[in-house]
């Protein structure tokens, strides 16, 4: 025998309505954007996003996860195709000049541009817990290059790794203040002048 279905079908898709939200905390962060905010991107009533999705914080955590599956895995599939550290870091800082500047979505890099004058702890940390693998994913691609002979004895893992993380960082900011694509490019050759050899 079926089983009767309880309260009513959801009347909007799900993933575009999570999509939404993307936009919105990526433009915005997490702080400034209101649930009014949210419903009016989403195209749902408060309601509709608490049962779908919980609260604000929730539904930021399940936005994060998305978004580093959608618009931050560039970064993981450079460190893990290139050959080297050097052409890894090097394919990632430029993946990141055209990502960041893109014009289909918002500017920069929502785990970035999110925490700025964020003010609940938990997001906050959890933020800063996804900046920081990212430097330690970094720094294990250098620590490789490293033992095959790629980097000299003498280079530093922690700081080349905590050196591409500030450049990443940076970028995402100047490309909220509007930096183009070929300026940040500009950027990560820059940078990748001062890798050791």
């Amino acid at each position: 025998m079926a089983t009767k279905q309880r309260g009513r079908p959801r009347s909007f898709d799900r993933d575009t309505a999570l999509e939404r939200a993307t936009m919105t905390f990526w433009e915005h962060g997490y702080e400034t954007t209101s649930i009014a905010d949210l419903t009016g991107a989403m195209g749902i009533g408060a309601p509709s996003l608490y049962a779908a999705f919980g609260d604000k914080k929730a539904l930021f955590a399940e936005v994060v996860e998305s978004y580093a599956v959608r618009y931050g895995s560039f970064g993981a599939r450079a460190l893990d195709e290139e050959p080297t550290a050097r052409a890894g870091l090097a394919r990632l800082l430029t993946e990141t000049a055209a990502e960041f500047t893109d014009p289909s979505h918002p500017r920069g890099c929502l785990m970035i541009c999110a925490a700025v004058n964020c003010v609940t702890p938990e997001v906050e940390k959890a933020l800063r817990e996804r900046r920081e693998a990212n430097i330690a994913s970094f720094e294990t691609r250098v620590r490789a290059g490293m033992a095959t002979g790629e980097l000299p004895p003498e280079t530093d893992p922690s700081a080349l790794a905590r050196f591409v993380g500030a450049i990443i960082q940076g970028m995402s900011q100047q490309a909220r203040d509007g930096a183009t694509r070929a300026e940040l490019q500009g950027v990560a050759d820059t940078a990748m002048r001062a890798w050791p050899v």
